[in-house]
C-alpha cells in the first residue's frame, strides 16, 4: 500500500488534521472559559485580600454595621415569611390549574426579575408613596409606607418573591400525580394530601427557592434606596451601608460588609446546589 512521505496513509491524514483541529478548538474554548472565570474570581480575591480577620471583626462591631446587619436580618426574615405565605399558593395555582390568562399571570409574576431594581423602586413609590396612587387610602388610615422599615420589606418582597414562586412552581410540576391520587384514595382530603405528600415531595425545590429568595432580599439595593431611602436604623440595610461607607470614606467598613455578603452568597449557592441535585 502506498504511503505518504510522513509514513501515514492518505486516509489517515484528514483524521490527524481533524484531531489537531479538535485539540486546538478545545484549547480555545478552555482559554475563553478561563478568562471568564478569572474575571469573576479576581475581583472577589482582591476584596478578600483588602481586609484581615481583625479588621473585619472590628468593622462589623461598629454601630453602623451592627445596625445594618440586624435590620437586614429582621427585614429579610419578614420578607421570606410573606413570600412563603403568598408565593406557595401562587406557585401551586400556576403549576396545577389551567385558566385563561395563565401565561400572562406567569409572565407578570416573573417580571420583577428582569425589571431594573431602580425602576421597581420608582414603581413602588408611585403606588404607595406619599403622592402615590394609594396615598389617599393610606392617609385615611394614617399609614405612611415610603421611607420606613415596611418599605424595605415591600421592596425586598417585590424583587425577591418571584425566585421562590419559580422554584416552587417547578417543584410542584415535577411531582408524580399518582402518589397524590393514592393519598386521596386512602381518605386524605386536599389539605391532607398537600401537607403529607405534595410538600414533602417538592421540599427540595421549595427550600432552594426560599434560600434564593432570602439571599436576593439580603442583597437588594436599588428598589430599597428609591422607595425606602437610606436612613440609619430605619431603612439602612447592609448593601446600603456598603454604599454609605464608600461615600463617606469608610473603605474598611464597606469592604468588611462586602466580604460578609459574599460569604453569605457563597453559602446560599452551596445550599441551592446541594438540595438542587
Amino acid at each position: 500500500m502506498a504511503t505518504s512521505r510522513a509514513g501515514a496513509t492518505p486516509s489517515a491524514l484528514p483524521l490527524r488534521r481533524l484531531a489537531v483541529a479538535s485539540r486546538a478548538g478545545r484549547a480555545a474554548v478552555a482559554l475563553l472559559a478561563l478568562c471568564l472565570l478569572l474575571f469573576i474570581v479576581l475581583p472577589l480575591v482582591a476584596l478578600l485580600l483588602r481586609t484581615t480577620p481583625a479588621t473585619l471583626l472590628a468593622s462589623l462591631q461598629q454601630p453602623t454595621a451592627t445596625s445594618a446587619l440586624l435590620l437586614s436580618l429582621e427585614t429579610t426574615a419578614i420578607t421570606l415569611g410573606v413570600a412563603l405565605a403568598v408565593g406557595t399558593p401562587a406557585a401551586y395555582i400556576l403549576a396545577r390549574w389551567s385558566f385563561p390568562g395563565q401565561r400572562l399571570l406567569d409572565t407578570l409574576v416573573d417580571l420583577p426579575i428582569v425589571v431594573p431594581p431602580a425602576v421597581a423602586g420608582v414603581a413602588l413609590l408611585m403606588a404607595f408613596g406619599r403622592f402615590g396612587l394609594f396615598a389617599p387610602v393610606l392617609d385615611t388610615v394614617g399609614v405612611r409606607l415610603s421611607f420606613s422599615t415596611a418599605a424595605v420589606v415591600m421592596a425586598q418582597l417585590f424583587v425577591a418573591s418571584p425566585f421562590y414562586v419559580r422554584a416552587a412552581r417547578a417543584g410542584f410540576m415535577g411531582i408524580d400525580r399518582t402518589m397524590e391520587d393514592a393519598s386521596a384514595t386512602l381518605g386524605y382530603g386536599g389539605w391532607g394530601t398537600f401537607r403529607r405528600i405534595t410538600v414533602p415531595l417538592a421540599f427540595p425545590a421549595l427550600l432552594a427557592g426560599a434560600v434564593l429568595t432570602w439571599a436576593r432580599a439580603l442583597g437588594e439595593f436599588g428598589a430599597t434606596i428609591m422607595f425606602a431611602g437610606n436612613l440609619a436604623g430605619v431603612t439602612q440595610t447592609m448593601p446600603l451601608a456598603v454604599y454609605l461607607g464608600l461615600e463617606s470614606g469608610d473603605l474598611d467598613g464597606a469592604v468588611s460588609l462586602s466580604v460578609l455578603l459574599v460569604a453569605v452568597s457563597l453559602a446560599v449557592l452551596l445550599v441551592v446546589r446541594l438540595f438542587g441535585e
